[in-house]
């Protein structure tokens, strides 16, 4: 019993000086989130880049939608596709697959210089059924749940960087 506290205690102990941190440390007030919140988000082509744009300035906070203020920019552009997979004994399609990817730059805006540049995406299958209006419900459906998830993926890249990787856009 003593020796599973004592080890207990040691592993507690070594896991504090292993320099992990957390991203948001400070909060709303932290300069991960300050420095996300100083980032304007461009306009993005397309019905998915509006979904993508509505989805990263939900996730940024207030500062991404407003324009001249901003310290970034991040620019972005999608690549939305859908198609078929499966074939099914009459020749017709009986599953699709839609990818978002998305391609995204931000830039300092004061200097124009890059901070970053870098992709990522993901994808999902999509039943087709003999309900043509199902099946465009569940296209529609797949294009929003891959906006959120990149999304998420782009603003945890953007939070690695400004909190303070090689090339940091720090304050």
């Amino acid at each position: 019993m003593r020796a599973a506290a004592l080890l207990l205690a040691l592993a507690a102990g070594s896991l504090s000086g292993c320099g992990l941190q957390p991203v948001y440390a400070g909060g709303g007030n932290g300069a991960v989130a300050s420095g996300l919140s100083d980032i304007a988000v461009a306009p993005i082509e397309g019905q998915s880049g509006w979904l993508m744009r509505d989805a990263l300035i939900e996730r940024l906070g207030a500062g991404a939608d407003r324009g001249g203020a901003a310290r970034y920019r991040l620019d972005v552009r999608l690549d939305n596709r859908l198609e078929g997979l499966g074939l099914l004994k009459d020749d017709t399609i009986g599953r699709e697959r839609r990818t978002l990817r998305a391609r995204y730059r931000l830039v300092d805006i004061a200097s124009g210089e890059v901070v970053l540049d870098t992709t990522s995406g993901s994808d999902a299958g999509v039943d087709v059924v003999s309900s043509e209006y199902a099946t465009i419900a569940a296209e529609q459906s797949a294009l929003e749940n891959l906006t959120q998830v990149v999304a998420d993926r782009i603003v945890a890249t953007l939070a690695l960087k400004l909190r303070g990787g090689r090339g940091a856009a720090t304050r």
